[in-house]
């Protein structure tokens, strides 16, 4: 089918994901990520358990005031729920809250010939208009896609990846726009480095500048998207503290420098900051939004910084702990995203998540 026969729909969820107060829910980790999760709550990593934490997550009621939509990984959009809970699908668990199924549809990175020692381009384009189909009929109606690029002394990122890069999101989301999926596109900056948040600004504005560029030119319809980028943050190894006041200045700075206002709503990736971090610097971008040019919803999009409590107090065994672990963090980043959280109002871990090299 054409872009055109889904242009509506596309619209409307895009409107949807980006409603006031709200974010999404980043489950999409690969099998082997979500083994390394369970590792850290001595857990033995089998479908079983996978089934069982994925239907703690769809399950937790008051969910679907904060959290508008959730990411899944291909296993769990197929998947039924544990038998205690009539083996339904997943996928309709969620919708029966009011939560807009969304999936991972890239393949990974792999090393990017001819470019810089580190870098990476995303696979994945190769049959995925099949794919898209497929995950729309069951039920998704938005995806997806993940290109990482590094800061480094040695010229990272380079001209080849940040241009691989945004070429590769740019065919990813017109593909899945002519199958009724609104995309996701998330050229994440990895923290690693000890850069200081100035030449993150400068180097998120060139890869911004350049996907935009790229989305024009294949013509995927900006109403029907959306962006998932890193805050503007200094390198995870900077000497120089940055307070998320400094964070929030700086990101809207760079956004308002890169993002059209066609684009319904930009949604962060925590990108390794702790559960409590990720919430004061989302809430500071839209303090500062209050204060400056803002015509996009600015929401979350978080993996680790709304399941590492709920992971912890779940353990494997007890369901409700963990769903309330989760229904705190999914209430902090509903007021941050409305510039309105008062810091250590929600239960929180200051555990940092940052892992060097992230991949999932």
């Amino acid at each position: 089918m054409s872009l055109d026969a889904f242009r509506d729909e596309l619209a409307a969820t895009a409107a949807a994901l980006a409603a006031p107060g709200t974010g999404l829910l980043a489950a999409d980790e690969s099998t082997a990520t979500i083994g390394k999760r369970f590792a850290g709550i001595g857990l033995e990593n089998t479908e079983e358990n996978r089934r069982a934490y994925r239907s703690l997550l769809a399950t937790t009621e008051g969910l679907q005031e904060h959290i508008s939509g959730v990411i899944l990984f291909e296993e769990t959009l197929f998947q039924d729920s544990s038998p205690e809970l009539g083996g339904a699908p997943l996928v309709e668990l969620f919708q029966k809250q009011g939560i807009i199924p969304g999936i991972k549809v890239d393949q990974g990175v792999e090393p990017l010939a001819g470019g810089m020692s580190g870098e990476s381009w995303c696979t994945g384009l190769k049959g995925l208009a099949e794919r898209a189909a497929r995950y729309y009929e069951r039920g998704a109606r938005f995806a997806k896609w993940r290109a990482v690029l590094r800061i480094g002394a040695q010229g990272c990122p380079s001209e080849l990846a940040v241009r691989e890069n945004a070429w590769g999101l740019a065919r990813y989301a017109r593909t899945v726009q002519e199958q009724g999926l609104a995309p996701i596109v998330e050229p994440e900056i990895l923290m690693d480095g000890d850069h200081d948040i100035t030449i993150t600004a400068s180097v998120q504005e060139w890869v911004l500048r350049t996907v935009y560029e790229a989305l024009a030119l294949n013509g995927v319809f900006l109403e029907g998207s959306m962006l998932k980028p890193s805050m503007t943050c200094a390198g995870a190894a900077c000497p120089q503290t940055t307070s998320p006041e400094e964070v929030g200045a700086f990101t809207l700075r760079t956004l308002s420098r890169t993002v059209p206002a066609a684009v319904p709503a930009i949604l962060f990736l925590s990108g390794g900051l702790s559960e409590e971090d990720a919430t004061l610097c989302l809430n500071a971008i839209n303090q500062a939004a209050d204060q400056g040019f803002a015509p996009w919803h600015l929401g979350f999009s978080f993996g680790r910084a709304l399941q590492h409590s709920c992971l912890q107090q779940w353990g494997g065994r007890d369901r409700a702990a963990g769903q309330a672990a989760l229904l705190a963090r999914a209430r902090a980043n509903g007021a941050a995203s409305l510039g309105s959280y008062e810091p250590g109002s929600q239960p929180s871990d200051d555990t940092s998540l940052f892992v060097a090299n992230y991949s999932y």
